[in-house]
């Protein structure tokens, strides 16, 4: 569900688009978000297997109510255009297999109809029917994706020079998005709720965690590298509710009709199942937080600020779908990214005191050493090339 929910618009879009602008010379951005997201995830494991409490209400008791009021305005500016670039990018999906009259009006149409399935599969099913949902996207995307690559791979040399580290002119803000998207977001809390959904509790249970996590963010890697190569090898000038067609059909010209389905079946599962991962994990946090303020025995999935906040990143986006599609993946992963930082420093300070977390739950050195690795990337990242 980690790797469903973290690489699917963002990703499938802004990697496609890094790669047309930069080709493959960014692929080393895209092994440091993946590995980076594996380091946080597990540090937010790390933090609640060991205290019995979520990340939020770590930051509430051992930092200051400060923090969560931070992050409440953080996490509305965030699911207002995380909302809007998911609505549009499943709009789009929707309209590159099957168009409904217009282009515009056929993604605004699938655009609302993928949001609405999407509420229904959250408050009407249970968290099993959203797992096995999820299950198949992943590996319908997967698949797909993978194979796309394998017919329009470019020489192996060519692949390998991109895991050295450079910094193309330009290439900043979108190194920066591939961070956001292959790197993680604010849904990397997610994880936290999940694995109470499925009554993981004590650090015992922190190594099944790294599994998931290390099976997950090798997924998420390899979907990285893939959408990166694919736009490295065709040619998208265009923006707005063409794009994915525009892809699709630049496929066509390589190799054939078969690569513009599998294509865009692989898009489709992308973007949805990111959708349904961000429908169902971000009113998580909100219910969260109101729950500090306001203790209560019900859970947190029917509780109801939960399924106000769903019907909140549901609905209200669909009003801001007239933005550019390049714009707004930018935006979606330059923001996603901007919450990375913060969330290395609160592990750092988190996870290191024994009094907090207990001496066996303690960092050990080389997640200290990933986690300070962030903060200084993202301190001498406004001085780099581009």
């Amino acid at each position: 569900m980690m790797a469903a929910t973290g690489v699917g618009a963002g990703d499938l879009m802004t990697g496609t688009l890094a790669g047309t602008e930069l080709g493959t010379a960014v692929l080393w951005a895209v092994l440091a978000g993946a590995f980076l997201k594996f380091v946080l995830s597990e540090g937010v494991a790390r933090w609640q297997l060991a205290s019995g409490t979520t990340l939020l209400a770590g930051w509430n008791d051992k930092l200051g109510s400060w923090v969560r009021w931070i992050f409440l305005a953080y996490l509305t500016l965030f699911t207002v255009v995380v909302g809007r670039a998911l609505a549009n990018a499943c709009g789009v999906a929707g309209t590159a297999l099957f168009p409904i009259g217009e282009t515009e009006r056929s993604v605004v149409i699938w655009a609302v109809i993928h949001s609405l399935v999407g509420v229904a599969i959250v408050l009407r099913g249970s968290f099993r029917i959203f797992e096995s949902v999820m299950s198949g996207l992943i590996v319908l995307m997967f698949v797909t994706v993978v194979g796309t690559t394998w017919l329009i791979a470019p020489p192996v040399s060519q692949i390998l020079g991109g895991f050295v580290p450079t910094v193309p002119e330009g290439g900043v803000p979108w190194m920066v998005g591939l961070l956001g998207g292959v790197g993680g977001t604010v849904t990397l809390l997610s994880y936290g709720y999940w694995i109470r959904e499925q009554e993981r509790q004590g650090p015992g249970m922190l190594k099944t965690c790294r599994i998931d996590l290390a099976v997950g963010n090798g997924v998420t890697a390899v979907f990285g590298f893939c959408v990166v190569i694919i736009g490295s090898q065709i040619d998208v000038a265009g923006s707005g509710a063409g794009l994915a067609t525009q892809m699709a059909e630049r496929l066509v010209e390589a190799v054939g009709p078969v690569g513009r389905w599998i294509f865009l079946a692989g898009f489709w599962g992308a973007v949805f199942s990111s959708l349904l991962g961000v429908w169902q994990s971000i009113p998580y946090m909100f219910a969260d937080f109101v729950r500090l303020r306001k203790p209560s025995d019900v859970a947190l999935r029917q509780s109801t600020p939960y399924r106000l906040w769903v019907l909140l990143v549901a609905i209200v986006p669909l009003f801001l779908l007239n933005a550019p599609v390049r714009q707004i993946q930018l935006t979606y992963g330059v923001l996603g990214a901007m919450f990375l930082p913060l969330l290395a420093l609160t592990l750092l300070l988190l996870n290191n005191r024994a009094r907090w977390v207990g001496q066996e739950s303690l960092n050990p050195l080389w997640v200290n050493l990933a986690l300070g690795a962030c903060l200084v990337f993202f301190a001498v990242l406004p001085f780099l090339n581009g």
